[in-house]
């Protein structure tokens, strides 16, 4: 069980980097970039149906999507039904 939780807790860091590395300009070719393609390798598949099940919250211009947000959270309760 120990792997498990290990596992859950590096994931979420995953999807919480890949946050903060979405707040960044990704330039061809540069390390940011193929650090971005990694985490996106990691987390799509995952995130990529909570954003198709859960729209975006719309902020007048810009929208918010709240599928990392609903993944941690999920991935939290998870370890705690698991690891406790």
């Amino acid at each position: 069980m120990d792997f498990v939780c290990i596992a859950l807790q590096i994931y979420v860091f995953v999807v919480f980097a890949r946050v903060i590395l979405s707040w960044f300009p990704m330039t061809e070719g540069s390390a940011l970039q193929g650090i971005d393609t990694f985490l996106r390798m990691l987390t799509e598949p995952v995130l990529g149906p909570l954003r198709r099940a859960i729209p975006a919250v719309r902020l007048g211009a810009m929208a918010l999507d709240l599928s990392p947000m609903i993944l941690i959270f999920g991935v939290i309760i998870l370890q705690q039904i698991i690891c406790s």
